[in-house]
């Protein structure tokens, strides 16, 4: 019998007086409840219990171990307990990892929702360029954007699929002309945006044969975050490949315009990457349920806002001519 089946057996036996009346209780043989003390007295080299035909009794060191045993499988107790309710209710650390634009954009406001409804929860996120090695670097869950993903042992659950518009500056088309089709942007200067599963010199789109284009070269700028890519576009560097949300607050200023609206870029899946299916730690689960519902949801309404935006500013302009 294992220590703790014999710390168990013993308390048995304590409590009930007797290896009778414990045997009766874990519905086992007087001779196996005897010997399962005996082996535990052996293997402390202590005596346990006082025998006489009629009765036993604890010994002193039987009572000092009785009440260490008991502390103990109590504090096992709590630990089954909390861990089997961690499958149930979510509750702890939860450590997420996302790319710069996402988790700034959609992740960080769906947190603040899904906080709110999982009160027990704490969240740690992390925002990077990069995808993470999950195991190595105690991630509960990755969020990544790609066109697909690279093959793997994780378990990955898609939550939607976001595109990137091209943009740029009222002054950089003013000098520059802006571009009516796909074959204009040859003669422009295209910026690029370098991410880790997206090849930056080639933009991809819909409908559209050939459905790539190659960007001049040399670019004058590649960036790896967005946000930064949008700051030159506002510059008058060049044109830019913008996720919609990057590109949704320059536009509704003016200081972006969108071009080439009615090309649509090939989209890129949102996944959430985690270790494993089985006994999934509630944290994750409902994260993973929540953000399924809430990503495309939240998707659309920057779409469409930035519908909205391009619609305004057609009209004024057009009220102006």
């Amino acid at each position: 019998m294992d220590k703790l089946g014999s710390m168990k057996m013993f308390i048995r036996v304590a409590q009930a007086g007797g290896f009778a009346k414990a045997a009766a209780r874990a519905s086992l043989s007087t001779a196996a409840v005897s010997r399962a003390i005996m082996e535990l007295e052996s293997s402390l080299q202590t005596r346990l219990f006082n025998r006489t035909t009629r009765q036993i009794s604890l010994t002193d060191a039987g009572r000092r171990y009785l009440s260490h045993c008991e502390r103990i499988l109590n504090q096992v107790e709590l630990a089954d307990a909390e861990a089997m309710g961690a499958s149930a209710q979510p509750a702890g650390r939860l450590r997420i990892h996302a790319t710069a634009s996402f988790g700034q954009h959609y992740l960080t406001p769906l947190l603040a929702q899904y906080t709110a409804q999982f009160e027990d929860v704490r969240v740690d996120l992390v925002l990077s360029q990069r995808t993470p090695d999950l195991l190595e670097e105690k991630f509960d869950v990755a969020i990544v954007v790609a066109q697909n993903l690279k093959d793997s042992s994780l378990v990955s659950q898609r939550l939607g699929s976001t595109r990137s518009v091209l943009c740029a500056a009222p002054d950089y088309l003013a000098r520059r002309g802006t571009p009516r089709t796909l074959a204009d942007l040859e003669h422009h200067t295209c910026l690029q945006l370098n991410l880790q599963d997206m090849p930056s010199a080639q933009w991809v789109f819909e409908d559209v044969e050939p459905n790539s284009f190659r960007t001049p070269k040399p670019a004058p700028l590649t960036v790896n975050m967005a946000e930064a890519l949008a700051q030159a576009a506002q510059a008058g560097m060049g044109i830019g490949l913008l996720p919609v949300p990057t590109a949704l607050q320059c536009v509704r200023e003016g200081s972006l315009i969108q071009v080439l609206p009615d090309v649509r870029t090939l989209p890129h899946n949102i996944y959430a990457l985690y270790a494993s299916r089985q006994y999934l730690d509630a944290k994750i689960k409902t994260l993973v349920e929540f953000l399924r519902e809430a990503v495309p949801q939240k998707i659309a309404e920057h779409e469409q806002a930035l519908d909205a935006a391009r619609a305004r500013r057609d009209r004024a302009m057009a009220c102006v001519e």
